[in-house]
């Protein structure tokens, strides 16, 4: 790989999305949105500030794994990509470059969620906010890259959103956010416990929670950094020139 190349490539990317405005609206305003119906929903109550922050990392996982799946494949369509790939620019090149373009936009939209929820929604926490942030954008990163991951797999953008239910919502399920993950039955938590969701939700949790986290937080954090590793690197195997 190189950082030239991969650079450049985030440059083009960032430069697309800045002109696709309904992109950028679903990318900074859809979480910010349903952090607040949950805030009004259960007001007055504390709910919210239970799951608040673990929702500060499922929601933008989810809407950058719909973008990045999407976009990736819109590449391959237009044969974008294979042009792309006649040049010296290799496949590590192109997914780390989407992974560089969509995790500045990742530290924008944390940024922008995590101050909406604890300045407008009233979101409590009781650990260190750069922490929050930096969880959420971790998170954020891990959708942009099963979102790569999966647009190898798929030939249409239908196709491309249907791995959502395959590869986020089992996440969702078993991360402890529905039901503690050690009150799972066994094989359920056995499970839970090779989800990479499964260790951001502990990290947010305990960043509620615990006042001076760091300790604990970054382990968890190490984790999701490493399954984001391993699926850019399976996602760059898996890259099609053109969708068949």
């Amino acid at each position: 790989m190189h950082p030239s190349l991969t650079l450049a490539t985030a440059a083009r990317v960032l430069r697309q999305l800045r002109t696709d405005h309904r992109t950028i609206a679903l990318i900074l305003v859809v979480p910010c949105v349903l952090l607040g119906l949950l805030a009004w929903i259960y007001a007055d109550t504390p709910v919210f500030d239970r799951i608040g922050p673990a929702l500060l990392g499922v929601f933008p996982m989810v809407v950058m794994f719909v973008v990045t799946s999407v976009a990736t494949l819109r590449e391959r369509q237009s044969g974008t990509l294979e042009r792309l790939l006649t040049t010296p620019l290799g496949k590590g090149d192109f997914m780390l470059g989407y992974a560089v373009a969509f995790g500045a936009l990742a530290v924008v939209q944390a940024l922008v969620a995590t101050g909406f929820a604890v300045g407008v929604a009233g979101l409590d926490v009781s650990g260190p906010l750069w922490l929050l942030v930096l969880v959420a954008v971790a998170d954020a990163v891990l959708g942009t890259a099963l979102g790569l991951l999966a647009s190898g797999f798929a030939r249409t953008e239908f196709q491309a959103v249907q791995f959502m239910p395959a590869l986020i919502l089992p996440q969702f399920l078993l991360c402890g956010l529905l039901a503690p993950r050690d009150t799972l039955p066994t094989a359920l938590r056995w499970l839970s416990d090779v989800l990479p969701l499964s260790y951001a939700v502990d990290a947010m949790k305990e960043i509620a929670a615990v006042a001076s986290p760091v300790g604990s937080v970054l382990g968890d954090l190490g984790i999701v950094v490493g399954f984001v590793v391993v699926a850019l690197a399976f996602a760059s195997l898996t890259l099609q020139r053109r969708s068949a």
